[in-house]
């Protein structure tokens, strides 16, 4: 006797909603070891954590800076992993949006409206993230193009692009010498809600319910699906692959572009170094840990905040690395890659006899 994976007829229910709380509690099991190892207390660091993170407004206020940016390139990339497309570029594309962004806030303001100064803001910065995810998107639908290489290497171009500007030409002259554009006017900045958390979680919020109604109740998703299942299928029902991948690539990068735009806008309120802070990579791990899900993606880019921030806690409560939050986001990645295997396979118990006749089938 012996086991074997097989494909399910229908994604498991069950197994959407049990693989993320199993992910995570293997994950707190695991990192629990780990600091066990390092002789520290995995209760009362995890405590330290949580406060550090939820434990007061100011706490909380700062989990969501950190959230807000996670929500939106979580949801980007969702949107094209729904697709089988590997959009690995949200991180070029927060920063390329954040370098257009700047542009239109310094160079743009001084003859346009200031009522349209942050709605012409907010559209460049996320056209500027569009174009550089259609850019890989375009190489894949008509040069077969592997997406995954060119959108990893298109993030250091679009780091480099803002780290010339702000050490050169848009370096503020007033700046006594460190890099950074100078501020921008009032009328470009986002309005915050409370501390440095700003309306950018109404738009992210806004953008995930719109993007689980677009999925889920027009026929676009139903297209998506579909040739997220079975490119083949989708072309012999007479779907435009091509088309709706450049379409559907172009609105992610457009909600990563977002993501850059509220951190220019709503936090530095001006272009400077630590701009790409890595969001666009933990975003991988919130898409995945929703389960591509957009309603969940806010919830879970909550949860990552939170140990963005705790680990800071951490290192100063607890001696610890603040790197303990990053180490736990790892964590989470793998027992979530290995455990999303079971909502499309399930575990058959095979017999001796049915393995001989399948043999025998094979031969």
């Amino acid at each position: 006797m012996s086991f074997a994976f097989e494909k399910r007829k229908t994604v498991s229910k069950t197994a959407i909603v049990a693989v993320p709380i199993i992910s995570f509690i293997v994950s707190l099991v695991l990192t629990g070891i780990l600091l066990v190892a390092f002789g520290a207390d995995p209760f009362s660091t995890f405590a330290a954590m949580f406060k550090g993170a939820f434990g007061s407004g100011r706490a909380l206020t700062e989990t969501l800076v950190k959230a807000i940016p996670l929500m939106l390139t979580g949801l980007g990339v969702a949107l094209a992993f729904k697709l089988k497309f590997w959009n690995i570029g949200a991180e070029g594309q927060l920063t390329l949006a954040g370098v257009a962004a700047s542009w239109v806030a310094i160079y743009w303001s001084p003859w346009l409206p200031e009522p349209l100064l942050l709605p012409t803001l907010i559209l460049v910065g996320c056209a500027a993230g569009a174009l550089w995810a259609g850019v890989p998107a375009l190489l894949k639908t008509r040069l077969k193009v592997d997406e995954t290489l060119v959108t990893l290497m298109l993030n250091y171009v679009a780091i480099l692009i803002s780290q010339f500007l702000y050490y050169g030409p848009w370096r503020d002259p007033k700046g006594f010498g460190f890099p950074g554009t100078q501020m921008f006017p009032r009328e470009a900045w986002f309005p915050r809600i409370a501390g440095r958390a700003h309306i950018g979680l109404y738009l992210a919020l806004v953008a995930a319910a719109v993007l689980w109604f677009v999925l889920n109740r027009t026929r676009w998703g139903f297209e998506l699906k579909v040739i997220g299942n079975s490119p083949r299928a989708a072309r012999y029902q007479g779907i435009s692959v091509e088309r709706n991948i450049l379409l559907a690539v172009l609105l992610s990068g457009a909600l990563c572009g977002l993501a850059g735009v509220g951190e220019v806008a709503g936090i530095s309120r001006r272009l400077q170094q630590g701009l790409s802070l890595g969001y666009g990579y933990t975003a991988i791990i919130v898409a995945w840990m929703a389960q591509l899900n957009p309603i969940a993606i806010p919830f879970v880019a909550i949860l990552m905040g939170g140990l963005l921030v705790g680990g800071d806690q951490v290192q100063m409560v607890m001696g610890l690395p603040s790197s303990m939050g990053l180490l736990m986001q790892g964590m989470m990645l793998f027992p979530m890659l290995a455990g999303s295997l079971f909502t499309e396979y399930r575990i058959k118990k095979i017999t001796g006899t049915q393995a001989r006749e399948s043999a025998r089938g094979g031969a």
